[in-house]
């Protein structure tokens, strides 16, 4: 029989099938969870085909926790300070956390992914949703650790329901994921029931020509009866597994049950959830309708706030934003079906549009699925690339899905090279005939479609905005120091989409990451600009420190963000720290205690967090990173560039000079007036990380002290040789 995914037509299952060749095999006695962990690590070299269980020493279950924690450690033990993302020995670790896998709250299917990023040369991780993270729980295992380079293209099978592991050649699958996806959902599911019991993990052709690939994580939508796709987007990762020749990761359980995690107080878990879920129900119609409109709700919002990137994050609002923003959306999106990657999470934000026909590209005629676009999504494809055609988002969101290409990276990457187009620093002749002037959807699609098919200026594109600065430079093709200050990376890894020039506490939100800025750390934007809650450099640096630190936790434990502020609880406006949502805290907490039998409190959220945040500083440390001058930003994030940028906000900044610098504008040029306000921003952004490394009990140089490595109980000996040579007299 044929088999059709999205309207497309694919090669017969069997027929693919039939052509697996076993390569190595082994079975295991599948280890029940505990109190949210099975305290097992499935390790597999695809070099050798070494598979095999590990122990989870006790020191490092609670030193690390779960998620991010595992994957940071076990990457450390695999690498060498010189290894490089393309060596065999760079690992991929996909770890889940304690309370990953429950059902009774919201927000609990997630898992995190670790690996040496192409883009940065040091430790990215990144946050995922779908069902391959419970789904390795229910296996028997806390975490996978992948290692190796395969000389063939490989599947890995995950059989949970017997207790087996194969390495599989597979040469004749798909490589785009919402192809293979399916095409693995429907290889390995007994039936049309058991496909919801099937998880995939894969990449796509971008992956294999740039150093920007993601990954893509399945979960099979049973309303809809197709196989959907969320995504590991930041720093490569999808890269580093297509060049370790896998294919695809597949995950098979039983089925899904009320408490596979064994936790100790089920009751508890459930009244917290209940509690959330009657919120999302009477409230988010009335705060961000998640339900709704997804993440795309802060179109209009960032808009009305100053706060959209546009062009390249040179203006911060647009006319046209009516075109994308969000009631443009809720229109498109499929409305009245449960929309959550996860089971048992009731924000329902993972919207999806339902049968969008392509107008472009291999898959052009053909109906699919495209997940979201999410605010990241539209904000970067669209509106940063002075984009306002939503049809173009759309498509251009699904194409980096399944070509497996980072939106965020994409979109701002686009941007930049955009104002180098605009700015002579590329032209026709140098993009092999692109017009890529802002606004030009059909060229960037093209770039897009070129970098899939590995030809064309679509392969400069997927060096990302760090290496073609570089190569920029290299050529002659442009000012060195312009080119620096427009490029918007830190740390090698592109700006997500948010304008931070008027909140001091988000540039440092940004470039003070660890992996690089993402918004997954500290979104301060309206604590600090809007509402003005953290006025001082001591404000700033506590709201540094704790919301980095509680975030992280969600990358401990298997958790998603949005549950925690998304919702709010009515009476939250009157709790000492409304930023934290004191009520939300409480039940992560709870929820923490009842599936692991500990009694922790908040602060002890903290502390957890702590130890591994100084952990992967000082890996970065160890990889040659990790210092001050690698937390620079550049300046675009902080203030205007160019002439136009300043003049398109003359009032703001001529008040701002005046009220706050004490330097009267009057009389002075434009020009001249853009460089004090740059001497003065970037002096506070300095004085900004003095702050923020003293609260973190880090040097001047922002390595952390031996001293507060002690107080966590992380002055572990490769810790400590790492960071003494760098402590201050």
């Amino acid at each position: 029989m044929e088999f059709k995914t999205n309207k497309c037509l694919v090669m017969n299952i069997e027929e693919i099938k039939n052509q697996h060749k076993l390569i190595a095999e082994w079975k295991y006695d599948i280890t029940p969870i505990d109190k949210g962990y099975s305290d097992k690590t499935l390790y597999i070299n695809v070099s050798d085909n070494t598979i095999l269980s590990k122990d989870v020493p006790a020191e490092m279950k609670e030193k690390f926790i779960g998620g991010k924690g595992y994957g940071l450690k076990y990457l450390w033990d695999a690498t060498k300070p010189d290894t490089k993302w393309n060596d065999p020995e760079n690992e991929i670790v996909i770890s889940g956390g304690p309370i990953c896998g429950i059902t009774q709250y919201s927000g609990t299917g997630k898992s995190l992914v670790v690996s040496i990023s192409p883009q940065t040369n040091s430790v990215m991780d990144s946050n995922v949703g779908g069902y391959f993270g419970p789904f390795l729980k229910f296996s028997g295992f806390d975490a996978i650790e992948i290692q190796g380079k395969s000389d063939r293209e490989i599947i890995i099978f995950i059989d949970g329901v017997t207790g087996k592991i194969e390495i599989l050649e597979a040469p004749a699958e798909a490589i785009d994921s919402h192809v293979l996806a399916e095409q693995l959902t429907e290889m390995y599911a007994d039936n049309e029931k058991d496909r919801k019991n099937v998880a995939v993990v894969s990449a796509g052709k971008a992956a294999d020509h740039s150093l920007i690939g993601m990954l893509n994580f399945s979960f099979f939508d049973s309303k809809r009866k197709l196989v959907r796709l969320k995504q590991a987007g930041r720093g490569g990762i999808g890269t580093v597994f297509r060049d370790k020749k896998i294919k695809a990761i597949v995950c098979k359980v039983p089925g899904v049950k009320g408490n596979l995690n064994n936790v100790v107080d089920l009751k508890a878990i459930m009244e917290r959830g209940k509690i959330f879920n009657k919120e999302m129900r009477d409230l988010d119609d009335d705060q961000c309708e998640m339900k709704t409109k997804g993440t795309a709700h802060l179109m209009e919002i960032m808009n009305d706030y100053d706060l959209l990137p546009t062009n390249n994050y040179k203006f911060g609002s647009h006319p046209d934003i009516k075109n994308i923003d969000s009631e443009e959306w809720k229109r498109r999106f499929t409305q009245g079906v449960p929309d959550g990657c996860w089971i048992g999470c009731n924000m329902s934000c993972a919207k999806g549009i339902d049968n969008y026909e392509l107008r472009t590209g291999p898959y052009a005629g053909q109906k699919v699925i495209v997940d979201g676009p999410e605010y990241e999504n539209a904000g970067g494809l669209g509106s940063n690339c002075g984009i306002f055609n939503p049809d173009y988002i759309i498509e251009a969101n699904f194409y980096c899905d399944t070509y497996g290409i980072c939106t965020i990276s994409w979109g701002t990457l686009m941007a930049f090279v955009m104002e180098c187009y605009e700015n002579g620093i590329l032209n026709e002749e140098r993009t092999g005939g692109l017009k890529l002037n802002f606004g030009n959807s059909d060229s960037a699609m093209e770039a897009m479609h070129q970098l899939a098919r590995g030809e064309g200026f679509g392969l400069i594109a997927g060096l990302g905005v760090r290496k073609m600065k570089e190569l920029f430079i290299e050529k002659g093709w442009g000012d060195a120091a312009f080119l620096q200050d427009i490029g918007m990376e830190n740390k090698g890894l592109e700006y997500s989409e948010y304008i931070s020039k008027e909140s001091l506490a988000q540039q440092g939100g940004f470039a003070m990451t660890n992996k690089g800025p993402q918004h997954d750390e500290a979104w301060l934007i309206f604590m600090d600009m809007v509402n003005n809650q953290i006025p001082t450099f001591e404000d700033k640096a506590e709201a540094l420190h704790y919301f980095p630190m509680f975030r992280t936790w969600f990358g401990l434990m298997g958790l998603c963000k949005l549950p925690w502020n998304d919702v709010e609880p009515t009476t939250n406006a009157e709790t000492d720290e409304p930023a934290k949502v004191p009520e939300h805290v409480d039940n992560y907490v709870a929820i923490y205690n009842a599936v692991t039998g500990h009694n922790i409190d908040k602060h002890e959220i903290i502390r957890q967090s702590e130890r591994v945040y100084n952990y992967q500083r000082v890996f970065n440390l160890r990889r040659g990173y990790g210092t001050r001058e690698f937390d620079a930003q550049p300046y675009r994030a902080a203030g205007p560039v160019t002439i136009e940028e300043y003049e398109s906000r003359v009032e703001r900044y001529d008040k701002q000079m005046k009220e706050i610098i004490g330097i009267d504008p009057k009389g002075k040029t434009s020009e001249e007036k853009r460089d004090i306000v740059r001497k003065f921003r970037e002096s506070q952004y300095e004085k900004l990380l003095d702050a923020v490394y003293l609260r973190r009990g880090w040097t001047k140089n922002g390595v952390p002290k031996i001293s507060h490595l002690k107080e966590l109980g992380m002055d572990l000996p490769e810790l400590i040789d790492m960071v003494a040579p760098h402590q201050e007299n």
